[in-house]
């Protein structure tokens, strides 16, 4: 019996529309790749470290595409461990997730003031996977009626408490937390002011964090408390990124390898500047792969009348058409005193920054809702 490998993924958002466009086909592309890198590496068990969908009720094509993709993990014999993220719902995630259990399929359940583990065996003895579904300071709040949390840092400490980790064992945890001082792109959701910020010391006790949420493969503090990154970009923040898959090994207690495996997308995000004239030039879309996804930035002085029709004749994937001196209009009104905005002025100057268009009655109604429930909520 050989030491522990496993991969840890997280951040699928599986059914994720784009500027508009579906990302299923380049989801279904890039899952296969990781089955392949599973027939190749043969990992003991794949760790799915939430936002397995990208919203709570999931699209049939979503959910055929997640079936598929754990039928052939268990096919290859490797065991799942999944929690849910801020993007799913716990409740429809673990799903007859007791029957699941015999394919080895271990779907979290919603938080009940309990953390879920399972135990795995190599040649160094038991390991223990906790499994920690994501989690607000109201979720937990009512399990703990003898003590004050506010914050989300006190509500993952109280739920983490409950653990009781053997310090002799090896001890894997899977959260999804916006752990303070990650790196964020634009495609994550946080609360207004970093008020979810999880403080890297309420995860202390565990040989291995599986960490989802932030988009970018990263670790804070240590080496073995990490974000894998989401396997596709799903924002042209992170189209410079590179996408990858962690591979982890743990050896005998306070011994964990990791390296990463570079993941492929079929279609890539892809950001370009320059004049309406330039980017319509064959000589320089000549030179591109067409199929790839783009956002282009226009540094015309006045607006091209239907630039953005005309566009998608060449750039057929164009998800998204600015002007430089839009952008530069929006961040000026960002600008003054961020810190006394309001998060309905902050989302509309947002807004305006990313659409080059200020936000319309019904999607200001809209947008007060969810503020408003939001704040009841947090009460």
């Amino acid at each position: 019996m050989c030491a522990l490998r496993f991969f840890h993924l997280s951040d699928l958002h599986l059914g994720k529309l784009v500027h508009e466009f579906s990302m299923l086909e380049e989801q279904a592309f890039i899952l296969q790749q990781v089955l392949a890198l599973a027939g190749q590496e043969r990992p003991d068990a794949v760790l799915v470290a939430g936002d397995v969908y990208d919203r709570g009720v999931a699209p049939a094509d979503a959910l055929k595409l997640l079936d598929d993709f754990l039928v052939g993990l268990s096919g290859l014999g490797i065991q799942v461990f999944l929690i849910a993220g801020n993007h799913d719902s716990a409740e429809r995630l673990a799903f007859a997730s007791r029957l699941m259990a015999g394919a080895g399929v271990h779907i979290a359940p919603a938080y009940e003031g309990v953390l879920t583990r399972h135990t795995l065996r190599d040649e160094h003895g038991d390991v223990d996977i906790w499994m920690l579904p994501f989690l607000r300071p109201n979720m937990v709040r009512r399990h703990f009626p003898d003590r004050e949390i506010t914050t989300w840092t006190e509500a993952v400490t109280a739920a983490l408490g409950q653990a009781q980790t053997d310090p002799e064992r090896r001890n894997v945890l899977l959260a999804h937390q916006f752990v303070t001082g990650g790196l964020t792109s634009e495609s994550e959701e946080f609360a207004v002011g970093g008020a979810d910020n999880v403080d890297i010391a309420a995860f202390n006790g565990f040989d291995y964090v599986a960490l989802g949420h932030l988009h970018r493969a990263q670790h804070l503090g240590r080496e073995s408390l990490r974000y894998c990154g989401s396997p596709l970009k799903y924002s042209f923040s992170e189209a410079a990124h590179t996408k990858s898959l962690t591979v982890v090994e743990l050896g005998q207690k306070g011994e964990v390898g990791i390296r990463a495996l570079p993941l492929y997308p079929r279609r890539d995000l892809v950001e370009l500047k320059g004049s309406y004239e330039q980017m319509m030039s064959k000589s320089f879309y000549d030179q591109l792969n067409l199929d790839n996804y783009y956002r282009i930035t226009l540094t015309d002085s006045t607006d091209q009348p239907d630039a953005l029709q005309k566009l998608r004749l060449v750039y057929k994937n164009l998800m998204r058409l600015d002007y430089e001196r839009h952008l530069a209009q929006a961040r000026e009104a960002l600008a003054p005193a961020q810190a006394e905005m309001t998060p309905m002025m902050l989302f509309s100057a947002l807004y305006l920054e990313q659409n080059g268009r200020e936000l319309g009655p019904e999607q200001r109604d809209y947008l007060a809702r969810r503020i408003e429930q939001v704040w009841e909520e947090e009460a």
